[in-house]
């Protein structure tokens, strides 16, 4: 089956646009004022691991298939053929996988990019950064502060204004260096290492404890009780304990 890229159903006039947005900005200005790490909601990679292991299976076969036969990849190849003491080390099918990966990079790059256009069309970016003319987070124009646009959550919703500063505060990346709570320099560490979540943390408690009500997958439930352990021996707590601080941090 031959790939088509998604498109909206919808057409909405230059005014329906701006009157979305600002019902969009107006949201997330509002969870922002109650919790600013509630505008970077990322969902674990192991919820897709059977997904990225169909893709990286398909990639490999192709490569194999490409490496074997005469087409233009092979040719590719032998135009740019290797220093002769590198030869040895770089099969032709691991070459090809590596040109493969590259390509997929670049359809995922410009896949992601027409995200953003799904509803808003090809002038988003402008669009959201005219629409609103402060930072959603602190409520700095953008006359005293560097405007850059981020992405709530990756699920087609479009990006919202937000100055540097905001971006690094929800991000997560000042948070060790400012924070007074030691529980949080020891966690946040481990967390950042592993991509995870505090919603993770606090499942892997729950899983821990025997607590837990969810339908999440065995690699996500798996995952969040090894971050829960790691959590729990380098802070020296045990997993009630854990939880009750995530809790009083609102951090889920």
């Amino acid at each position: 089956m031959s790939y088509i890229r998604p498109k909206s159903d919808f057409q909405l006039t230059p005014e329906e646009k701006k009157n979305l947005l600002q019902e969009y900005f107006d949201f997330y200005t509002e969870r922002a004022s109650q919790n600013p790490h509630l505008l970077n909601s990322k969902i674990p990679r192991d919820e897709f691991d059977d997904l990225l292991n169909d893709i990286g299976s398909l990639i490999i076969k192709k490569a194999e298939s490409f490496s074997n036969s005469d087409n233009s990849v092979s040719r590719f190849l032998y135009e740019n053929s290797l220093p002769e003491h590198l030869e040895y080390y770089l099969p032709k099918q691991f070459r090809v996988f590596c040109l493969a990966l590259n390509a997929l990079k670049q359809w995922l790059s410009a896949e992601q990019a027409a995200t953003d256009r799904y509803i808003l069309g090809g002038t988003v970016r402008s669009q959201c950064k005219n629409a609103d003319s402060k930072c959603l987070v602190t409520g700095k124009p953008a006359s005293e502060c560097k405007i850059e646009l981020h992405h709530p959550v990756r699920d087609g919703r479009p990006p919202i204004p937000i100055s540097k500063e905001a971006h690094a505060l929800i991000e997560g990346q000042n948070t060790v260096g400012t924070t007074e709570d030691e529980i949080m320099k020891i966690i946040y560490p481990i967390k950042r290492q592993g991509n995870r979540s505090w919603v993770m943390l606090k499942l892997g408690c729950e899983l821990l404890l025997g607590i837990a009500n969810t339908t999440k997958s065995k690699n996500v439930q798996s995952s969040s009780k090894t971050f829960a352990r790691k959590a729990s021996a380098a802070t020296n707590l045990n997993f009630t304990d854990i939880i009750n601080w995530i809790d009083e941090n609102s951090l889920v």
